[in-house]
């Protein structure tokens, strides 16, 4: 069950990580312009467009999926702990910066904004707790 658990939300996180990389990395101006999609845009508010920046976080949402892959395939505890922590570097940091500069967002955006950006290190203490004891692949 634990095991089950832990590469449910490690696939998850992969997923997300996946879609940011490709649509940033290939497509920057989109990215900027239409991040999340549906009608908000939660990069463009926060300064001019900059296709290398862009670009770069396209970047490395892949290279953090390719991690989160090989922690859901290995299920090895090395792995996994790794995973979850290159998630909490990313997005404790970014969480952070986005509660310290909501005035940039509509009042609606705001709440979508934070819940969202709180996901991600949810997921990896989540992943640390299920994982960062001996792991099943590893008993």
């Amino acid at each position: 069950m634990r095991e089950r658990a832990l590469r449910i939300i490690l696939w998850i996180m992969a997923a997300v990580a996946l879609e940011v990389g490709v649509w940033a990395t290939f497509a920057p101006r989109s990215f900027y312009d239409d991040f999340p999609g549906g009608g908000a845009a939660w990069v463009s508010p926060d300064g001019p467009f900059n296709e290398h920046l862009v670009r770069d976080v396209g970047e490395l949402n892949l290279a953090l999926a390719v991690v989160t892959v090989a922690a859901a395939i290995t299920i090895a505890r090395w792995a996994v702990v790794t995973a979850a922590l290159a998630w909490l570097v990313y997005g404790v940091p970014h969480l952070v910066y986005h509660l310290r500069h909501l005035d940039a967002y509509d009042g609606s955006d705001q709440p979508a904004v934070v819940i969202s950006l709180a996901i991600a290190p949810i997921a990896a203490v989540a992943v640390l707790w299920l994982g960062g004891r001996k792991a099943p692949a590893e008993g």
